[in-house]
């Protein structure tokens, strides 16, 4: 148990500092090693874990910036209608 908690807050730590995008891009890299290839149980769990704390940091940036726009727009994102006739 205190060797998963370690290895959560490493991996935390690992990708606090990375923007979205890197982010996103090793997760979907993790999944699709995960789909594709053959591992064994020990590096399945590694990358499982890693996929987990990128999912969580993407997610919170995700809240961040949904925040950001609900402030800068007053209380909250409005629907966008796009008008050709203008």
């Amino acid at each position: 148990m205190k060797n998963k908690l370690a290895n959560d807050q490493k991996n935390k730590n690992q990708h606090e500092q990375l923007p979205f995008e890197i982010a996103y891009a090793q997760l979907e890299q993790i999944i699709m090693t995960l789909e594709t290839e053959e591992k064994t149980l020990e590096e399945t769990i590694e990358l499982f874990e890693r996929g987990e704390s990128l999912l969580h940091h993407c997610i919170d940036l995700l809240n961040q910036a949904e925040l950001r726009i609900k402030q800068l727009t007053g209380d909250g994102i409005s629907d966008f209608e796009f008008n050709e006739n203008k």
